[in-house]
């Protein structure tokens, strides 16, 4: 999908534009995708919205709740494909705003865990734009709960970890990959799919046993989502065993054994 931006989004602003008030811009995070894990004040956050700034992880079903008549702008961000790179999609928001236009920038899972929020809140404070945010269930939390996988538990994991496993060069991964392995924690990696086999060799060579529990959740909460469970040093080949797609956790720590005990008892979700 290319971008193109549209005249119409600046010319719909309010009378109070004229006289140079900016508009608000409310930061709503739309959690991991499941509609029913909205907060109530997102949801009302979009029904109230007349104007929305979209990422690529939130679900068709989310976007429901805005009103038909109001204007939808994707400026989603895949892996190798952006619509619009991060600091375009600030400068859009921004000048939206100072044109006197009022927009929801939604987001999927939180806004501040790995999102980009923090970015664009400081941009819109130093811009002068008032602005609130909405926090969401990030996919971490999702993805634990409806696997039926407990994220911490008092006697396998006293620490909890997020990390995202994004190339931050060639072939490199930026991590602190000692903290990641430390005993009874449970590490939760985002966006690591495609760097899966350094991550398994940089854990292992770090001290990390190769028989540590690991799952892979794929489009976590959403009815297509699938967990499949293994061993850290059998990841990579779990992943491409099973055709393991983007967007995709990695669950790291003994909590993943648990699983096969919970899973007895856990009602389906998508119902």
């Amino acid at each position: 999908m290319s971008f193109v931006e549209d005249a119409r989004w600046f010319t719909a602003a309010p009378p109070a534009a004229q006289a140079g008030v900016p508009g608000h811009v409310t930061l709503v995070g739309a959690g991991p995708g499941d509609p029913e894990l909205l907060t109530l004040r997102a949801v009302k956050a979009l029904r109230n919205a007349r104007l929305v700034l979209y990422d690529h992880l939130v679900g068709k079903e989310v976007l429901q709740y805005v009103p038909a008549d109001a204007d939808l702008i994707y400026v989603g961000k895949e892996a190798a494909h952006h619509t619009l790179p991060q600091e375009s999609i600030i400068d859009l928001m921004v000048r939206l705003a100072r044109s006197g236009r009022s927009l929801v920038r939604l987001k999927g899972g939180d806004c501040f865990v790995f999102g980009r929020g923090g970015e664009e809140a400081i941009a819109l404070a130093e811009q002068g734009i008032a602005f609130d945010i909405v926090p969401g269930i990030t996919s971490a939390q999702g993805a634990g709960a409806y696997a039926g996988i407990p994220l911490t538990h008092r006697d396998h994991a006293g620490t909890l970890v997020f990390a995202t496993g994004h190339l931050c060069g060639r072939d490199e991964v930026a991590l602190d990959w000692a903290a990641l392995a430390r005993p009874r924690q449970t590490a939760v990696i985002y966006m690591g799919l495609g760097t899966l086999p350094i991550i398994s060799r940089e854990l292992q060579a770090h001290g990390l046993p190769a028989d540590t529990p690991a799952a892979l959740v794929e489009q976590a909460t959403l009815p297509g989502q699938r967990c499949v469970s293994g061993t850290l040093g059998g990841l990579p080949e779990l992943a491409r065993a099973h055709g393991i797609r983007p967007p995709a956790l990695i669950v790291i720590g003994h909590v993943v054994a648990l699983q096969q005990h919970i899973a007895r008892g856990l009602r389906a979700q998508f119902v």
